[in-house]
């Protein structure tokens, strides 16, 4: 150790260096408390994203909240399929999405920091001072003010003004990594008229179609077939015929309730309206009138001149005493109220486009002006405003009184579902339905899918029965207009299918098999003898195929028993007219197709839409090579442990 010790100074100091280190990092991590959890995420986290390596060490995680994956995914939901609000597992899909792509966001914002990219208040203000949210927050340069600003990011977006602003800063953030790492990305000339000319390529083409129907047809298996093709496949039939089981029940209805729903008291309709307050709210709104002078997008300077003069002219026509309705009737350029005389009724604040709703709600009554926005030149004038109030009890009288007779009926009908349980518990099934005049009845086997006819719906009592065992307690299920009490008296497991029964099944199952290689075979001899013949015709002739001709189509076109073209057979742009294809595989048909006709873009064409185009590929371009760098990323992140999502929230969540 000494002989150690006596060597090069350097190599000593590199040795204690190495030494002390490894016995601080113990000591914190022994000393520290829950250090050795790793940065354990809470509950009220769905992921967490650590920065660094040893980051987990130090717990130092960026997390990403639950409640705003929840928030985020059902503004998305609401949006896109308001239907399956209330379905839990669209849900959770939706959940997965939306928590995917934060945890993305916060990976993202993680590198921007650490390359220096930072966004202040002064480049989100420049941002909401352009484009829609300027039109909206700054009409005619002026500010809407704080509450109205407040009021539309809180309805827009359900956040309040700071978590909007931060998220404005967080999306200028990642543009600007976006614009650091694809900065250096480009685009050659000869590119960019080659992908200008392949998008606007012409075909027009013949095409011999085999039906998958018909080749369906042409396969009939024998019974020895079917007795092989079921042996073979045992273990895919064996559970073929699911489980069913045998209900005992009686029901009941509404009107079998004993003394009827009970009628809602003076008190609870006033405790009702008291406690419901928000429904009762009617937002301020304008009641208004427009006539439509319409400028097409895009449209030149003369154009734009002509519609305004239009206008112009039909607003003298209204200030010298002309009838707002035979105006509108007579000019209006908006369908959807033209024949009402320019009706648009009620709207609230923020539910037409800026420059409208800027007017409605500061626009003298009565008078009418114009106005321009993205759709044309509006004359609008405005007839009533209301403002912001709460609806009196007198007016929400009769909805409320329905609302407390359903709520009643309910429970009602429920208390007396789990008293008849209790009772049938006691004493069983068939005494209780004869002590309270209501029959029995008995199901045959059914599985969970079945249906209980004489039941308006018996998808809970099926779904409860399926959950319980034989001989279980007697409960109760809604049957959609009242309840049913029940009692599981018998099940039969899941079981292979006897062949005889399940013969028509077993042969479609075996037709399914046989049918994609069958398809691929004959597809390919069609197109060997259209290429050796060099007729079409007459090799879908020999083969029994059917002829067809498609229209001139780009690649976004469409041609009956193919489909998409471009993305079906994109094989035929590249081809020479005269031309035959090998075999195509659309899915239920199989192709072979001649081209006879190919018509290119021209030099001139391309050379006039050759910059639109060039921006067009270099944004393709980047957006592929970011993406590139975004999956580099997450696999990195991955790999070293680094993204933290509880098992039962990351279930389902695609890889990326």
């Amino acid at each position: 150790m000494i002989r150690f010790l006596q060597r090069d100074s350097r190599v000593v100091k590199a040795f204690f260096i190495v030494i002390i280190a490894a016995a601080s990092v113990g000591m914190v991590v022994y000393l520290i408390p829950g250090l050795m959890g790793m940065g354990t995420a809470s509950s009220d986290d769905y992921a967490v994203i650590y920065p660094h390596w040893y980051s987990r060490f130090l717990s130092s995680g960026e997390s990403v909240s639950q409640q705003r994956v929840s928030q985020m995914a059902r503004q998305q939901l609401l949006r896109r399929n308001p239907q399956y609000a209330d379905n839990p597992m669209i849900v959770h899909y939706f959940e997965q999405q939306v928590g995917q792509q934060l945890v993305e966001k916060q990976i993202l914002l993680i590198e921007a920091r650490k390359l220096g990219i930072l966004a202040t208040d002064d480049d989100v203000s420049r941002l909401l001072h352009r484009g829609q949210f300027g039109e909206y927050l700054f009409p005619n340069g002026q500010f809407i003010g704080t509450d109205r600003y407040a009021d539309f990011v809180a309805r827009q977006f359900n956040l309040s003004v700071t978590e909007f602003e931060q998220e404005v800063k967080q999306d200028i953030q990642i543009r600007r990594l976006q614009a650091l790492i694809t900065a250096g990305v480009t685009v050659g000339d000869a590119e960019v008229r080659d992908a200008y000319r392949k998008q606007n390529i012409k075909i027009k083409f013949d095409y011999a179609v085999i039906s998958s129907d018909d080749l369906r047809k042409s396969i009939n298996p024998s019974d020895s077939d079917l007795t092989a093709f079921f042996k073979k496949n045992a273990a895919r039939y064996a559970t073929a015929v699911p489980e069913e089981r045998k209900i005992v029940y009686f029901a009941f209805t509404p009107d079998q309730l004993p003394g009827g729903a009970p009628r809602p008291s003076q008190q609870e309709i006033q405790q009702y309206y008291a406690t419901h307050q928000s429904d009762y709210a009617v937002p301020e709104q304008a009641r208004s009138r427009h006539i439509l002078i319409m400028v097409p997008a895009g449209a030149d300077a003369k154009t734009d001149a002509a519609a305004k003069a239009k206008a112009e002219g039909i607003l003298k026509q209204l200030q010298g005493g002309a009838n707002f309705a035979a105006l509108a009737s007579k000019f209006s350029d908006d369908p959807g109220s033209k024949d009402k005389g320019g009706e648009l009724g009620f709207a609230k604040r923020g539910a037409m486009v800026p420059a409208f709703d800027n007017a409605i709600f500061t626009q003298k009554i009565g008078e009418s002006a114009i106005i321009k926005s993205q759709f044309g030149y509006h004359i609008v004038q405005v007839e009533e405003r209301q403002s912001a109030h709460t609806q009196a009890l007198n007016e929400v009288l009769p909805a409320i009184q329905a609302a407390l007779v359903r709520q009643n009926s309910a429970k009602a009908e429920q208390d007396y579902a789990q008293a008849l349980t209790s009772e049938a518990i006691k004493n069983g099934l068939g005494k209780t339905a004869a002590a309270h005049h209501l029959g029995m009845a008995t199901t045959p086997l059914l599985g969970e899918q079945g249906v209980i006819s004489a039941l308006a719906d018996s998808s809970q009592i099926l779904a409860k029965a399926f959950a319980s065992k034989q001989g279980d307690p007697p409960q109760f299920a809604s049957t959609g207009e009242g309840y049913a009490i029940f009692q599981v008296t018998g099940i039969a497991p899941a079981h292979a299918p006897n062949l005889a029964e399940y013969k028509s099944k077993i042969a479609d199952d075996y037709r399914n098999e046989l049918l994609p290689g069958l398809l691929s075979q004959k597809t390919a001899e069609l197109a060997g003898k259209a290429k050796s013949l060099n007729d079409l015709a007459k090799a879908a002739q020999q083969v029994g195929a059917t002829v067809k001709s498609s229209d001139l189509v780009g690649e976004t076109g469409q041609a009956p028993d193919l489909g998409q073209v471009g993305q079906v057979a994109p094989q035929l742009f590249d081809m020479k007219v005269g031309e035959i294809s090998g075999p195509i595989n659309a899915g239920r048909t199989g192709v072979v197709a001649k081209l006879v006709d190919k018509q290119e873009p021209r030099a001139d064409e391309i050379a006039k839409n050759f910059d639109q185009t060039r921006d067009q590929f270099l944004e393709q371009r980047r957006s592929e090579v970011f993406n590139v760098f975004l999956s580099n990323l997450l696999n990195d992140y991955k790999k070293h442990n680094r993204i933290q999502i509880p098992k039962a929230k990351s279930e389902g969540v695609p890889a990326t």
